[in-house]
């Protein structure tokens, strides 16, 4: 759009089509024909703008009329202007406020990308804990490295939580904004489609802070994960619980089968044991997702049995199954075969430590392309 603190001519003031209704117009108030024009003629006067000549209209009954006409023009091109100028304005502001936009997206990409390479860091100083451990004895490496990850995790979250909750914030303040904004200007596609891109950048940006609010979440169940105190437990309520949750997650879609026995009370952590079967449970479901089932439609089965002197809570699914080469690792911290940013790489890592921890244990049984069924066994007694 041309920045108006130049001297405009008659064809940016007035469009061709505007100019020809300009003179039929002016034609019909004079009593003889008027034109306006770019190029002088012999007898037109000039039309101003500004204190400059912009055109030339010529015609009219009389000097009178001319005269008249051309005040009446250089008074319409003054409003012509003064709305050409607003718009010019408004294109800026608007370039403006999404220069600012996008910078604020590229920086929250570059702390994104920091935590990333904290994620890094902490994979490294685990697996170089792991490695010093394994030359000693298993039940001292379960110790050390639960309270190593413990002390990093929780250092991490506590750093994280607060700036994540003021962005957080800020990107809800800012869509209510937008919407204001879109109330107080025209309807034009141009504005649609810009005031479209806005709330897709922020989208975007609110759906990395929650990313990262959940990974927060992990690392925190992960490095408190025998911290709690022991209570009395209905296992079949908590996999109810983690049940709702994860349907409300995948929007009520799963086909969840519960075969649920009667069970005793268990002496356990509550929140520990619900976010495992959370976890196995919303690992069931995306794998069923990456499946394509065709005209059939994938199942989780959540089913809970007694033994002697154990109870045991499988969840089994037929979707993709784990790959051959990913099996000796799905318990590794961190590590996930999920896209990055889709997945932490602690949701089995902390359910086979909450096993553990219970005096229990947690076993896989996977294949690729036919499903999973992940075992989990809690002795009936407290340990």
């Amino acid at each position: 759009m041309r920045n108006f603190e130049d001297d405009p001519t008659l064809q940016d003031l007035l469009s061709v089509d505007q100019l020809e209704r300009l003179n039929r117009t002016l034609s019909s108030l004079c009593q003889a024909p008027v034109t306006i024009a770019e190029q002088k003629t012999t007898g037109a006067i000039p039309v101003e703008f500004n204190l400059e000549t912009v055109a030339w209209l010529s015609g009219g009954h009389s000097p009178e009329e001319r005269s008249a006409a051309s005040e009446l023009v250089s008074f319409l091109m003054m409003f012509v202007a003064k709305y050409r100028l607003a718009a010019n304005l408004h294109h800026d502001t608007t370039e403006a406020s999404y220069a600012e936009l996008q910078r604020q997206n590229d920086a929250l990409k570059t702390s994104e990308a920091r935590y990333r390479a904290l994620s890094d860091q902490l994979q490294q100083k685990v697996d170089e804990q792991v490695s010093v451990i394994q030359q000693t004895q298993q039940e001292l490496y379960e110790s050390a490295r639960l309270r190593s990850v413990g002390q990093l995790a929780a250092g991490v979250a506590h750093e994280i939580n607060n700036p994540i909750g003021f962005i957080s914030s800020n990107l809800r303040v800012a869509r209510d904004y937008i919407d204001d904004l879109k109330d107080s200007l025209p309807a034009t596609p141009d504005h649609e489609e810009l005031f479209r891109d806005f709330h897709d950048l922020l989208s975007e940006s609110m759906d990395g802070t929650r990313r990262i609010a959940s990974i927060v979440a992990d690392l925190k169940t992960f490095s408190s994960i025998d911290q709690a105190d022991y209570t009395m437990c209905n296992l079949n309520d908590l996999l109810r619980s983690s049940s709702h949750l994860v349907q409300t997650e995948h929007g009520h879609q799963l086909d969840i089968i519960e075969r649920l026995n009667e069970l005793p009370p268990v002496a356990g952590h509550p929140s520990r044991l619900s976010q495992t079967f959370f976890n196995l449970l919303n690992n069931a479901a995306q794998a069923l997702s990456d499946k394509d089932f065709g005209d059939r439609k994938g199942r989780i089965l959540m089913q809970t049995q007694m033994g002697t002197d154990s109870i045991q809570v499988i969840v089994q699914d037929n979707g993709c199954g784990i790959p051959d080469d990913s099996r000796a690792r799905v318990f590794d911290a961190f590590y996930t075969t999920r896209p990055v940013g889709s997945g932490t790489g602690l949701g089995l890592t902390v359910a086979r430590d909450t096993a553990h921890a219970h005096g229990g244990d947690l076993t896989i049984n996977s294949r690729q392309g036919a499903g999973t069924r992940v075992t989990l066994t809690l002795p009936i007694k407290a340990r």
